[in-house]
């Protein structure tokens, strides 16, 4: 078993600055821009972008999506007992739509998201914002925004914690899989 890296509160907070910044700048005179957190990472994530970009005055709207009915593994990963349903404040059709989720990996919920936000209807556009890359992609899918690229291996896991209260517990780990199992379950 390696040593976990880790990355602090002040690596995880440049890189949503470094979101928020690239979002902001692109999207500024966006009427129709709403940005969806990817149950259930991206949902933390997708509110803290939405709060941040308020502050510098871009408007957007925040929602989630649920990509549960979508999974292509759906036989290997049972739909959990708890999972947060997809909830879209205003209509998709002709809006601009940023996915959000807190890391990117083969493709696989990505592809799955864009499954269950054209149920709801067609998008103007659609991107993708995430916090941490990890490679290892096995769907020719890309990142608009991303905030930290990770070297990761098939046997390591990416574990995110953001804190909500307080942002100086927010951390990124990379860990082999067991000890990243055991990290999850004590946050």
């Amino acid at each position: 078993m390696g040593t976990p890296k880790k990355h602090d509160a002040a690596a995880v907070e440049k890189a949503v600055d470094g979101l928020v910044s690239g979002l902001a700048r692109r999207h500024v005179q966006d009427p129709r821009l709403l940005l969806l957190g990817i149950a259930n990472g991206g949902v933390a994530l997708a509110a803290r972008l939405a709060h941040r970009l308020h502050a510098r005055g871009v408007k957007c709207g925040t929602g989630t999506i649920d990509i549960s009915f979508h999974r292509d593994d759906i036989s290997r990963h049972p739909i959990p007992k708890e999972f947060t349903p997809t909830l879209i404040p205003h209509d998709v059709n002709g809006a601009t739509v940023v996915l959000v989720d807190d890391v990117l990996h083969t493709g696989r919920t990505v592809k799955a998201a864009l499954d269950e936000l054209f149920d709801h209807g067609r998008p103007d556009r659609v991107e993708l914002a995430v916090l941490v890359d990890r490679g290892g992609r096995r769907l020719p899918l890309e990142a608009d925004y991303c905030g930290l690229r990770l070297e990761a291996g098939d046997d390591q896991e990416v574990v995110v914690h953001l804190d909500n209260a307080e942002h100086r517990h927010d951390e990124v780990v990379v860990a082999p899989a067991a000890q990243a199992a055991k990290r999850r379950s004590a946050v």
